[in-house]
């Protein structure tokens, strides 16, 4: 008995000291992040610090105040294009996994192989393709492109389908359809419900890697009033050495990653409650 106990604690401290070596390796980055946003640029170029700096209010309005560097508009776009990128993807690509799985056509396997096809295609393959089309539709030099698209996201389709196989049972579906509920109706009101779980985590990666897109508002975008976070933070990372500032470069950064952090505690409830869910079985 007392060998038993003392295996046990012996698991325990294994475990949490595992966790705990986890949890340094993911936060220390972020940490070192903050860190180097409190420092000035001469106290970043002596080296590594794992001590906070006094210059946390001077970098923040140094990237405030810089007027060739909108920083606020640059944020404001990247939520625009983040949020409706996020809502639009999760919504159409579960109402095309619901169709593809609810409805028995002829063409039903050739749509899915067809979407499957398309996910592994680079971005860079049609990249020439998408800027001309764009232009002639004069939507150069626009948010639209970078919003637009997402309504056709191959990947969260097939996450929703895979959900949908495993949560969403068919005879809940004919019984909508036989009580005369039409199909958007049974599909917003009792299919969306049970896809909450699945949609709150396609949402923060959706939101997470639409914030962090650079290649396609790169390619796009022109003015800097419509730049989002990440190109703008490449000009700054391109400026003049003589004008160079890495504390500043840091605290962009530093301000820039706070909304993927609001975004992921807001939905991470859903994900937990999914989960708890998805392990009661009845």
């Amino acid at each position: 008995m007392e060998t038993s106990k003392k295996a046990s604690a012996l698991k325990s401290f294994l475990v949490h000291l595992v966790l705990i070596v986890l949890s340094f390796m993911c936060l220390f980055f972020f940490y070192i992040l903050i860190v180097n946003a409190t420092r000035s640029h001469a106290d970043l170029q002596k080296g590594f610090s794992a001590l906070p700096g006094k210059y946390f209010l001077t970098n923040f309005k140094s990237v405030a105040n810089d007027g060739t560097f909108p920083m606020l508009k640059g944020i404001v776009n990247s939520l625009v294009v983040s949020s409706c990128s996020a809502a639009l993807s999760t919504y159409f690509s579960s109402l095309t996994a619901y169709g593809l799985y609810t409805y028995q056509f002829k063409l039903r396997n050739a749509a899915f192989t067809f979407i499957m096809a398309i996910l592994v295609m680079p971005t860079q393959v049609t990249a020439m393709g998408f800027l001309r089309l764009i232009t002639k539709m004069g939507m150069y030099d626009t948010l639209l492109p970078l919003i637009i698209p997402s309504i056709a996201s191959p990947a969260i389709f097939y996450f929703m389908y895979s959900y949908l196989q495993s949560s969403l049972p068919l005879s809940l579906v004919e019984a909508a359809r036989i009580d005369g509920s039409g199909e958007f109706r049974t599909f917003n009101r009792i299919v969306l419900p049970i896809m909450k779980p699945a949609i709150a985590v396609q949402a923060i990666f959706c939101f997470v890697g639409s914030w962090n897109n650079y290649f396609v508002p790169a390619l796009v975008l022109q003015s800097k009033n419509k730049m989002t976070v990440p190109v703008l933070i490449a000009l700054l990372r391109g400026a003049d050495f003589m004008s160079f500032d890495q504390g500043k470069i840091y605290m962009m950064i530093t301000v820039a990653i706070v909304p993927i952090v609001i975004v992921y505690l807001l939905l991470s409830k859903f994900i937990i409650a999914g989960v708890t869910l998805g392990g009661v079985k009845e």
